[in-house]
């Protein structure tokens, strides 16, 4: 299954679930204390390509899905009954510990299968040139531009996987960059 859509989840863990199952991005809320920063973000990732919350069936994921069905009204949810997320061991619970096909069959129920593979347009090298990795003032620029193009800061190493995910083209990256270099000078 690939999927379209942007998989919001709780945590690292959940994620490395979800792309065991599925071929599908995601975005960590790293628990219920989720910031004004990560909700920007995830609305981004919804007017972009659509986002499923997919969070475990406690208080803590009920609680993010509330309030991140308040911030996204058209946010699409799958779900897990907690039984299918319980510990082998018995001790925890969530979407981690679910089997891959139940996830594969919660998110059946609700997502987009991705039509066509995009190209990836941005390279490591463009991002070197763009002054973004191996350069004094890369973790300022790279700050700066993941808030430019509402997209969050990330290393080097993930600024490329982030750009995809939210289909910055070729284009925007440059239209961004040459923004960056202007607000510098």
């Amino acid at each position: 299954m690939k999927i379209n859509e942007i998989i919001v989840v709780e945590g690292k863990d959940d994620t490395v679930a979800i792309k065991r199952a599925v071929d599908a991005d995601t975005i960590e809320t790293n628990g219920s204390a989720i910031t004004a920063e990560t909700l920007v973000r995830i609305a981004h990732a919804q007017q972009k390509r659509g986002i499923i919350v997919f969070t475990d069936p406690d208080y803590p994921g009920r609680r993010i899905r509330a309030i991140i069905e308040e911030h996204v009204p058209l946010a699409k949810h799958a779900f897990l009954a907690k039984e299918k997320t319980i510990a082998k061991n018995g001790k925890g619970l969530g979407i981690e510990h679910a089997c891959d096909e139940d996830i594969r069959e919660a998110l059946h129920a609700v997502y987009t299968p991705l039509q066509e593979e995009r190209a990836v347009e941005i390279t490591m090298e463009d991002l070197i040139d763009a002054g973004l990795v191996a350069h004094p003032k890369a973790k300022q620029r790279r700050i700066q531009m993941g808030n430019d193009l509402q997209i969050g800061y990330t290393n080097g190493k993930q600024l490329q996987k982030r750009l995809y995910m939210f289909g910055i083209s070729k284009a925007q990256f440059i239209k961004a960059v040459q923004a960056l270099t202007q607000e510098e000078n």
